[in-house]
């Protein structure tokens, strides 16, 4: 059986490399979504603020611990940042809004979501508080720049808070920068990663420096159908003959196969299902493997396509460009 953790730097923790996400949960779905996740044998979750049901996540987490399922340190609790709280007066009090909804004494992992500071909008204003500020037709930015907001998110960990921290959506050069000036180097690294957009640089340079990866996306353009026209015109990879061939051949799912390619580059998936018999189907990815015939024909599928880029959403910020 293959490993099933990487150990990240500093603090020396063991993160999941099957993980379950929490965006485009149902804030009515999420509490016995998370408690059946756990029942499943997940054991690290992936929210944000601006997925809007930390609230519910949490109050499936505390219920799967009250009745015994698993205990608070055995499960790897990640959350983000939003781009409206990158002031360094605004960091702390985010991210305690956000500790305690999920209702936690600290987080395994807290990402800043995008390298996108945005203008503050106040909790009693807008929460989430999305791309836009209240009344606004256009995002707004704010001059927070990335070394005072990385020196607070430094601070959670200092203080016990955050167990480890890292960023998601940035690209090479985004973290170089911060390598030049951080205290605590970022854990993990999450970003959109699919045979479609399989980033092999820049995961090869993030795994250079001791930053592990985290892939969202795993499935491609599913869940952007109704954001972008990327979305809806790429064929789904689940659907996709390669992929399906594959899974033929070894008894296993399109879904399968498409999280396994993504672990045996030694990247964390966080797939999302709201059907248990999925999710149990999703966890086994670690007692096969795929052949190198398999892996030489997933690398054709490269098309270099993005699906979640702001740009595509109306938004003016070309972040990938």
């Amino acid at each position: 059986m293959s490993t099933q953790h990487v150990t990240l730097n500093r603090s020396g923790d063991k993160m999941p490399l099957m993980g379950f996400g929490c965006w485009k949960v149902e804030n009515k779905d999420a509490e016995q979504l998370i408690y059946d996740a756990i029942k499943c044998g997940y054991r690290l979750f992936d929210n944000a603020c601006d997925y809007g049901n930390e609230v519910e996540i949490g109050r499936g987490i505390a219920r799967a611990i009250k009745d015994g399922l698993v205990k608070r340190e055995e499960l790897f609790v990640v959350t983000k940042l939003w781009n409206t709280f990158h002031s360094k007066d605004h960091v702390r009090p985010a991210f305690e809004k956000q500790r305690k909804e999920l209702g936690l004494d600290y987080i395994d992992l807290y990402l800043i979501h995008f390298p996108v500071p945005l203008k503050y909008v106040a909790f009693d204003q807008a929460y989430p508080p999305g791309w836009y500020g209240v009344g606004q037709k256009k995002i707004q930015f704010e001059r927070a720049p990335m070394h005072e907001c990385w020196s607070e998110m430094e601070k959670l960990v200092d203080d016990g808070l955050a167990r480890n921290i890292g960023i998601s959506n940035f690209n090479v050069q985004a973290i170089l920068d911060l390598l030049t000036y951080c205290k605590h180097k970022p854990a993990t690294l999450q970003v959109e990663i699919h045979p479609y957009l399989p980033q092999k640089r820049l995961v090869e340079w993030v795994q250079a420096q001791e930053i592990h990866i985290t892939a969202y996306s795993s499935f491609g353009p599913g869940s952007y159908v109704s954001l972008t026209d990327d979305g809806r015109s790429a064929e789904p990879l689940l659907q996709n003959d390669a992929i399906s061939s594959i899974a033929q051949k070894k008894n296993k799912t399109p879904a399968q196969v498409l999280l396994r390619w993504a672990i045996e580059r030694g990247i964390a998936v966080i797939p999302k299902s709201s059907h248990e018999e999925r999710m149990k189907s999703n966890h086994d990815v670690f007692s096969w493997s795929l052949d190198d015939d398999d892996k030489k024909q997933i690398e054709t599928l490269n098309k270099g396509l993005r699906f979640n880029n702001p740009d595509s959403y109306g938004f003016d910020l070309p972040l990938f460009s």
